[in-house]
């Protein structure tokens, strides 16, 4: 059977993917030098990687739980063939292509440099705010188990929890970071986000977004500590093209006057909500009386709609990969994704 209907033509004008597409087309081919510096150009053709972020895009954008699920759906998927650009009778490579090419892209930090160049194509299109931001953090569920967060000194397969293999009780028993470690995932650490919640091994994932539109213009991952979001605010800050004078909203664990300081050190005013209780706030009526302080507390509540989006369409509720590097490029990966998909809705209405 032969067919004259092209995969271009069967795909609706007004599906959501078309423009998504087009802009990841021109985000890729600002990559090529990027891409051309990690591939040989002699061996063995290698699957290029423009189809590869192509299909983890997809896979960020319809919560497929698994890249075996990915290829299984690109050998039958005709939206999914069009959109990663495989012609019909093009063979899918095999899913152990992404686990070859996850640490080459890891080394080219190609999560960053295709985050920032979705930033560049957000602010020609005059979509970024320069001069107000806000922070905020969530936590990215580890892949390891509680019963894997055993005691360090304890022997392989030994210990309190008997042979390899079998049931571990840990009840009763005084877990602590300092003490204790996953097996599973030595990177992930024992937190809880506030009081009254329960402690999980995870990593954390910082984001500041800019307050025209919620646009994400700066991600960070770092392990689960209590001071982590506060240096990862600073740290991201550093990076955020902004105006000579700016804002940032917060939450109150960023008032601290240590992290207050740093931000006026940096030109930023912080715009955090104060945190009085039981001590005094590093936020003084100076900050408060202003009329864009209440407008700070009002805006940065829309960041909760990025770690929203990310844990109920992305991937990053729990983290499907190990150590902080694999966890973190693909959290940044998510937000370019979030990015694209408010851009998309922000064009298409204007």
């Amino acid at each position: 059977m032969f067919s004259y209907v092209s995969p271009e033509a069967r795909i609706p004008a007004d599906h959501p993917l078309r423009a998504t597409r087009a802009l990841t087309n021109r985000v890729l081919a600002r990559m090529d030098r990027r891409f051309d510096q990690l591939y040989s150009e002699t061996g063995r053709r290698s699957v290029p990687p423009e189809q590869l972020l192509r299909a983890l895009l997809l896979q960020v954008l319809y919560s497929i739980r698994s890249e075996r699920l990915l290829m299984e759906q690109l050998e039958y998927n005709l939206l999914f063939r069009w959109f990663v650009g495989l012609e019909m009778d093009d063979r899918v490579w095999d899913v152990t292509v992404n686990t070859a090419n996850r640490d080459r892209l890891l080394a080219g930090e190609i999560a960053e440099g295709f985050f920032q160049e979705v930033l560049r194509e957000a602010r020609e299109a005059g979509l970024l705010s320069d001069e107000h931001f806000t922070v905020d953090g969530t936590l990215i569920e580890a892949w390891s188990s509680h019963k894997s967060f055993r005691p360090k000194d304890e022997q392989s397969g030994g210990g309190p929890g008997g042979a390899q293999g079998t049931e571990r009780d840990f009840h009763g028993e005084r877990r602590k970071n300092d003490t204790h470690a996953s097996t599973t995932d030595p990177e992930s650490r024992l937190f809880r986000k506030g009081r009254g919640k329960e402690a999980r091994l995870c990593f954390l994932g910082h984001v500041i977004t800019e307050n025209r539109n919620g646009l994400v213009v700066a991600s960070e991952t770092t392990l689960a500590t209590g001071t982590a979001e506060r240096a990862a605010s600073v740290k991201m800050m550093k990076r955020v093209k902004r105006a000579r004078r700016s804002t940032l909203g917060g939450d109150k664990n960023y008032d601290t006057g240590e992290h207050v300081e740093a931000l006026r050190e940096l030109g930023v005013t912080p715009h955090v909500s104060q945190n009085d209780r039981n001590r005094a706030s590093a936020i003084d009526g100076r900050t408060t009386s202003h009329a864009g302080y209440e407008i700070s507390q009002r805006k940065r509540k829309c960041v909760e709609q990025v770690f929203g989006w990310g844990k109920v369409i992305g991937p990053i509720r729990k983290a499907k990969h190990r150590g902080r590097r694999r966890v973190g490029w693909m959290f940044t990966f998510t937000q370019a994704a979030y990015n694209l998909v408010r851009m998309r809705s922000l064009l298409c209405a204007a």
